[in-house]
Order: C-alpha cells, then structure tokens, then sequence
C-alpha cells in the first residue's frame, strides 16, 4: 500500500516500510524487523485500505525511531 499526503510525506509499505518527506524523513524498516504492534496496525490499515492510519502509523514511528532509520 502507498499512500502520497499534501505535505509532501509519502508512506509505501510492501512488506518493508518506507517513510519519506523530502529530505528531512527517511525512514526503513524490513518486515522482520517492525515491532509486532506496528506490523498489526499496519495490516489493520491494509485490510481498511486507509491512508489516514498509515499516516498515524507513520508518526508514530517517526516518534520512536526519528527521522532517520534503516533497520533491516
């Protein structure tokens, strides 16, 4: 699922997750690696098809990794 925002944040999860605003957010993060309650929300937000939790998902990791993050 990809989901583009107005301000220019772009969240694309296909297993991975990437998180991108330009160049103040970078954030990666293999599936294997994502923190189960992350990996639900995520699948929650698959199954419902909405953006609008992905970009709450996106804070919220951006929050407890910062804006910078590859972990894989």
């Amino acid at each position: 699922m990809r989901c583009e925002y107005k301000d220019g944040l772009k969240v694309n999860y296909t297993g991975p997750l990437q998180i991108t605003k330009g160049q103040d957010v970078n954030v990666f993060i293999k599936e294997a690696r994502l923190p189960e309650s992350i990996k639900g929300d995520l699948e929650m937000a698959l199954f419902k098809n909405s953006c609008g939790d992905m970009r709450t998902i996106a804070e919220t990791v951006t929050k407890s990794y910062g804006n910078r993050a590859c972990i894989h």
